[in-house]
Formats: C-alpha cells, sequence, structure tokens
C-alpha cells in the first residue's frame, strides 16, 4: 500500500469536506446527518474531521466527537470510498483515529454505535469493528426519532481504566453528543 496521508481538523474545511461528503453520502445515505448540521457542529466545537487520501483523493473519512466526563472519544461516522472498501482502508483509518485518541486527546478508549437489526450489512459492520478490537454491549437502545435500534461498542486503551462496559452507561455519552449535535442554535 502506497503512502497514505491523514488530516483532522476540528474547523470546518469546505473544500476538505467537499471532498469527503460523496463517501459520507455513499456510506450512509439514509440517516446521516445534514451538511448544516455538521457544519454548525465545527462551528460549535463539538467535532473533527479525518480523512485519509492516497495521491490527492479521499479515499476514507470519519467524524468524531469527545466526551471530556466519559474520557471517550465517539466514532460518530467512518466510510471508506466505495471503490476502496475492503482494502484496509477502513482499518488504517481507525488506527490513526486510535493513536490520535491515546495520545494526543489521552482519553481513555473509544465509543461506537452499530445499528443492530440483525441482516447482513450490520453483521458486517459488528465484524469490522470486532475485528478492531471493539467489544460489542448487550443493551440494545431505541431512539424516539429513528425507527432502527442500536448497540454501543467500545474499545479501552488500558484495561487498568477502561471505559463502562455497559451498553446502557455508554448510551448516555452517545445521546449527550447527539443531542448537544441537534440542538438549536
Amino acid at each position: 500500500m502506497e503512502a497514505l496521508e491523514y488530516r483532522i481538523t476540528d474547523e470546518w474545511d469546505e473544500a476538505l469536506w467537499n471532498e469527503a461528503e460523496p463517501i459520507y453520502e455513499q456510506a450512509f445515505p439514509s440517516g446521516a446527518k445534514s451538511r448544516g448540521i455538521i457544519r454548525h457542529m465545527f462551528e460549535i466545537k463539538m467535532c473533527q474531521l479525518h480523512t485519509i487520501a492516497q495521491d490527492s483523493l479521499t479515499l476514507g473519512m470519519a467524524l468524531t466527537g469527545i466526551d471530556e466526563k466519559a474520557g471517550a472519544v465517539l466514532i460518530d461516522y467512518i466510510a471508506v470510498s466505495g471503490e476502496a472498501r475492503g482494502r484496509g482502508y477502513g482499518g488504517l483509518l481507525l488506527d490513526r483515529i486510535k493513536q490520535w485518541s491515546r495520545t494526543v486527546q489521552g482519553c481513555k478508549g473509544i465509543i461506537v454505535e452499530v445499528e443492530s437489526d440483525p441482516n447482513e450489512e450490520n453483521r458486517k459492520r459488528k465484524h469490522f469493528w470486532e475485528n478492531n478490537g471493539f467489544i460489542l454491549t448487550d443493551y440494545v437502545h431505541q431512539y424516539i426519532w429513528v425507527p432502527e435500534p442500536y448497540q454501543a461498542m467500545y474499545f479501552n486503551f488500558d484495561e487498568l481504566y477502561p471505559l463502562p462496559a455497559d451498553g446502557r452507561t455508554l448510551f448516555r455519552s452517545i445521546t449527550r453528543f447527539h443531542e448537544k449535535a441537534y440542538r438549536r442554535r
């Protein structure tokens, strides 16, 4: 694999978002946050955009947030372009996010939510996370604003200082993040 360029910003960058947005929209055709909401998230300093590119072509993107109360990074979205899927770019991007979360942010771990409906696409997503060291919690969370149920997954950096293994507790972090993102301006 040729050298990849990893970028991260916590400022709205129109050009960088224009590169990441097609990947985001392809991976999340429904249920994705609008450009306006994402831009607002940057304005209120609650998220970061991570990208990986090769030869100036953006191959993957992720949106993250930090829950200081939990000492965790939340991965809101992560995606790799359709043409680049299955070649390890998602794992490479996740590795960079893990490194940044632990060394730059000093977090205890990472939290992500995954759809829990038993279908092949969701099974593949859970498998990706598990292959990258994440642990699936038993608790199934049902939001009032979307029909599909979700489960939390987590990754600890240090077993002596772990994130809670309880899905309900992890969803408090996830819900705080979503409520702040959707809060009226």
